[in-house]
């Protein structure tokens, strides 16, 4: 193997032609859109703290995994922060309470011998419109990309072009985003990797490769079915600047505020169901992606912990409060 553009492309190849983005896969984004949205920061008025474990195509040997640590706070002239064991109850703060979000995001995503970590900090502005709430988001992003030579094998020892090759490459970035809420509805557009920027692995042969702008378009809406029961119907829409795209339907089942299961069909790929449970102020949440390629047949299947924890006392209580 002579060609360091194929090594490469072997490399990262499997996120992009298995699926229509080149960012990690999150299935159970409706627990925390701080992951897609920078606007969602503080969009809840209160702070959360949150950890994904995400194992794609597990027996798989070197197939991706992705593990993410959030958190995202309100800053409030009074503290207004929920302890509500709630999962679908929302709120906003009153005219005396902030309109500042912030948020911190690092992530490990590692596909074959490519390994990938980035690292966020987000600022986000929310101005209360009557019973709704519009969101800004804005996030600064860093990303180190490294090339794990243990699990590169050349058939030609030596080969120049490797051997010329960085193996570890960063690069910095932003992502934006608006977000939108009332009681029932939930709605949010965001574009990230907005630099387009390029990974040069070397300095000999064709060696680079661009970051694609990608763009998020979702959003849900709640129909209360009885006084314990809740059913959400949620959408998630992906595009690239390359032209691929990827969408995915989901619905949910809420009992009594706490409990939920959920399908979600993600188009060409897999259908995923979910379940989870809110005890107090710690939430948890799995979801099992069944796959619809040949993959499926080498694998256990891919499977997605979460884990979400409320800090703070409640001080009062909102007309609603920013969904899960």
């Amino acid at each position: 193997m002579k060609k360091l553009p194929f090594i490469i492309l072997l490399l990262l190849g499997w996120s992009m032609i298995s699926s229509a983005q080149q960012a990690p896969f999150y299935s159970q984004y409706m627990l925390n859109g701080f992951l897609l949205n920078p606007a969602v920061a503080g969009s809840e008025g209160y702070s959360a703290l949150n950890l994904t474990a995400r194992e794609q195509w597990l027996g798989f040997a070197g197939g991706p995994a992705t593990y993410a640590l959030s958190f995202q706070s309100r800053i409030m002239k009074r503290n207004h922060i929920s302890r509500s064991s709630s999962v679908r109850r929302r709120s906003t703060g009153n005219s005396k309470s902030g309109n500042v979000g912030v948020g911190g995001y690092i992530f490990s995503h590692r596909n074959g011998a490519v390994e990938r970590l980035g690292i966020k900090g987000t600022y986000a502005y929310h101005i209360k419109l009557n019973e709704s709430q519009l969101s800004f988001g804005l996030s600064l992003v860093g990303y180190q990309y490294k090339l794990n030579e243990d699990k590169v094998k050349l058939e030609v020892d030596g080969d120049d072009l490797w051997l010329g090759a960085h193996k570890s490459v960063f690069i910095p970035d932003a992502d934006a985003g608006v977000y939108f809420t009332t009681r029932e509805l939930w709605a949010g557009f965001s574009v990230d990797q907005m630099f387009e920027s390029v990974l040069k692995f070397g300095d000999a042969g064709y060696d680079k490769f661009v970051m694609e702008r990608q763009y998020y378009l979702m959003g849900g809406y709640d129909f209360r079915v009885s006084r314990d029961v809740i059913l959400t119907p949620s959408a998630l829409f992906k595009y690239s600047e390359s032209g691929r795209y990827q969408a995915e339907f989901s619905g949910k089942y809420y009992y009594q505020q706490s409990y939920w299961a959920g399908l979600t069909y993600r188009t060409g790929q897999a259908l995923v169901i979910m379940a989870g449970v809110s005890v107090d102020r710690f939430i948890f949440g799995y979801a099992y992606d069944i796959g619809m390629n040949s993959l499926t047949k080498h694998s256990y299947g891919t499977h997605e912990f979460t884990f979400v924890v409320k800090i703070g006392k409640l001080t009062r209580k909102y007309s609603w409060m920013n969904r899960f």
